[in-house]
């Protein structure tokens, strides 16, 4: 296997709705290209990586899909993104080549218990290939998160009031900021109303979030002491710079809701509707994780918080206290930090197969 191909790694991605599939395969190409690695990304919707990451990535080629005229051998490692199922023509290739490449499963992200129980498990496929799951996750018996290497440390060097200066917003005494990035929500008036009550900036990020916004607060994107901003298409790059300089960080999906918890604020995840109601369980398998160390009021409020934001019965409480929720944040981020990343354990693993 000549050089340039052992170090190339194939990426397949199809985008479903809203994009987040192509957010986490665009950072993981990223991340894999910046470990040196050679990455084609496979897309059959790039559109919206004009926004994403206008600047592209050096090590990174976005590939269309399926493109049956390509004649090049498949890399090293080809990794199916979210059971996207790969091309025929591309898998009989691999079955063809002397030392076929590792195929691995990425699968979505879950704190469910079967994530630690299937995680690296194979699967016999056509042409004699086998096919292994790679579950990321939050303990260590999974594949862990995806985090850049100095993730960590751009953050500590971040300054947000140069940040909300540069977009046009200077902070005022005791206001809070709320990053709003949501599916349909039909709770979202409860929250404005909620947030009207004392000094808000609400920056509603493109698409969903904008578009109820401004349909619920009219032209003035003004209620009572809430001021809302309507922001356009954010770079990967300066999503994560909204999240770092805001004090609470509504999310949802899968890309945003990993980059709110390194972020280390307080945040409420709005997780993907499912018509099993699967969903369901997923979104408390996290919870009883992620609040496994959190004291009882503070477990039981933010419990009821995330309830109300994903359809459960409202009860108007308060919520909880905010230092102790922002401590929690903090915490939690810190411990995953301690675990090894998902793009570290991929080419860990993928090395061990080779």
């Amino acid at each position: 296997m000549g050089d340039t191909q052992s170090n190339r790694w194939d990426v397949f991605c199809r985008v479903i709705d809203n994009h987040g599939d192509l957010g986490v395969c665009w950072r993981l190409a990223c991340d894999l290209a910046a470990r040196g690695r050679q990455v084609r990304l496979w897309v059959d919707d790039a559109s919206a990586l004009a926004w994403m990451a206008p600047a592209g990535a050096q090590g990174v080629e976005v590939w269309p899909w399926p493109h049956t005229a390509l004649g090049e051998a498949p890399g090293a490692v080809v990794i199916e993104a979210f059971a996207c199922e790969l091309p025929v023509f591309f898998v009989e290739r691999m079955a063809k080549m002397e030392h076929p490449p590792v195929w691995i499963n990425l699968e979505y992200l879950s704190a469910e218990a079967f994530v630690e129980r299937n995680h690296g498990l194979p699967s016999p496929q056509r042409g004699g290939l086998h096919k292994r799951f790679f579950y990321p996750g939050f303990t260590p018996r999974t594949g862990g998160l995806l985090r850049e290497t100095g993730l960590l440390q751009r953050q500590q060097g971040f300054d947000a009031n140069a940040w909300l200066r540069s977009q046009g917003v200077t902070r005022e005494p005791d206001q809070q900021i709320v990053s709003l990035f949501c599916y349909e929500q039909p709770t979202l008036p409860a929250l404005l109303q909620r947030l009207a009550q004392r000094p808000t900036l609400l920056f509603a990020t493109a698409g969903h979030a904008a578009r109820q916004v401004e349909r619920l607060l009219g032209p003035t994107l003004r209620r009572g002491s809430l001021r809302a901003q309507v922001l356009p298409g954010l770079t990967q790059i300066d999503y994560d710079h909204l999240l770092w300089a805001s004090d609470l960080n509504l999310v949802r999906g899968e890309d945003s809701f990993v980059r709110a918890q390194w972020a280390g604020k307080p945040f409420v995840w709005q997780i993907y509707p499912q018509a099993d109601a699967a969903d369901a369980g997923k979104l408390q398998a996290f919870l009883d994780c992620f609040l496994q160390d959190a004291g009882a009021p503070l477990a039981s409020g933010l419990r009821q918080v995330w309830s109300d934001w994903n359809g459960g019965p409202p009860d108007g409480a308060a919520w909880p206290d905010a230092g102790a929720w922002r401590l929690h944040c903090a915490g939690w981020r810190d411990a995953l930090a301690c675990q090894a990343d998902l793009c570290s354990q991929l080419i860990g693993f993928a090395a061990e197969r080779r």
